[in-house]
């Protein structure tokens, strides 16, 4: 479990001259669902979207390293026979994913044929399994069928069957259960547990800290384009230690207790990465700010746990 799978050092993407990620590392370890929270605008889908090279325009630095090869560094050819088959992406919108000229079938049988090099017949079967493996009822019947005839939460069974078509070793979700009610949202959840059982890694990216709480082994707390804290996703949860986790949490509507008269919210907004502040991205909107805030802090391990704050010096 100790095994990273994928190892990124020191990532930073630039877009139009500005910095959107400035610095992030992280590992995804064997087998395991690693969870990056933060709200919109963080760098969160960047960071997703970075790692799977589908930032053409952007300018992008640093290492991923993912099975022994610095992604940064491939050619595109090797790049096309990585992505989708290697690492593959689950998006927060199917429709995105899918044309909507073809049946749901076609794409799929066409990702299988492309990076395996099997027949149509072999193709459609396996497909077919997929799809059954995912819950879809009656798959064969599914396959034939063209995106916007199925629901939204078929969609999103039928995008992960796609992504898992070719076996890969990393999966990324990128806010897989939006706007999903919350029977569907439990059965994606759940079909990404079973993914790790699959011997395949998930990078979950979301901004719900209750989808982390019931499915990720470990957390990542995205900010301004920076990495805040990073640990284990129970103490993490439990026991919060940078301002800005403590402030999303305490965000959360919760069903256990006394009711607050009204929740907490975080005041401002996030920085715009045009204008990220020189010290601690988060300073403009905590409540702790002290003398060492106008400097960035870096990002300390304490044990298990890793944060960046004046609070927890080394």
């Amino acid at each position: 479990m100790d095994e990273a799978l994928l190892q990124v050092r020191d990532l930073r993407v630039e877009i139009g001259g500005v910095t959107i990620l400035d610095g992030v590392s992280f590992d995804v370890r064997a087998g395991e669902i690693l969870g990056i929270v933060g709200e919109s605008g963080s760098g969160k889908s960047v960071t997703a979207l970075a790692l799977m090279g589908l930032l053409p325009r952007a300018r992008v630095r640093g290492m991923v390293r993912f099975e022994g090869q610095d992604l940064l560094t491939l050619p595109k050819r090797e790049w096309e026979r990585v992505r989708g088959r290697r690492i593959a992406m689950i998006f927060q919108d199917p429709m995105t994913a899918f044309l909507p000229v073809r049946t749901i079938g076609a794409q799929i049988d066409e990702q299988i044929r492309w990076h395996s090099g099997v027949g149509r017949k072999e193709a459609r079967a396996r497909t077919v399994r997929l799809l059954g493996d995912m819950g879809v009822p009656a798959p064969e019947n599914a396959a034939m069928r063209y995106p916007h005839q199925l629901s939204g939460g078929l969609r999103q069974r039928a995008m992960i069957a796609m992504a898992l078509s070719c076996e890969p070793s990393l999966l990324i979700a990128d806010e897989p259960t939006t706007a999903l009610d919350v029977t569907v949202q439990a059965q994606i959840l759940s079909l990404l547990r079973d993914v790790t059982g699959r011997g395949a890694s998930v990078m979950l990216i979301t901004h719900d800290m209750g989808v982390v709480a019931q499915t990720c082994l470990r957390t990542l707390v995205l900010y301004g384009g920076v990495v805040l804290e990073e640990g284990q996703a129970g103490p993490l949860l439990d026991d919060p230690w940078h301002p800005y986790t403590r402030a999303l949490l305490a965000s959360m509507p919760r069903l256990e207790g006394e009711l607050p008269e009204r929740l907490s919210v975080i005041p401002g907004q996030p920085p715009s990465p045009a204008s990220r502040p020189d010290g601690c991205v988060f300073a403009p909107r905590c409540s702790f700010i002290q003398e060492g805030c106008e400097r960035r802090p870096a990002l300390v391990g304490h044990g298990e746990r890793e944060v960046a704050c004046v609070l927890y010096p080394a």
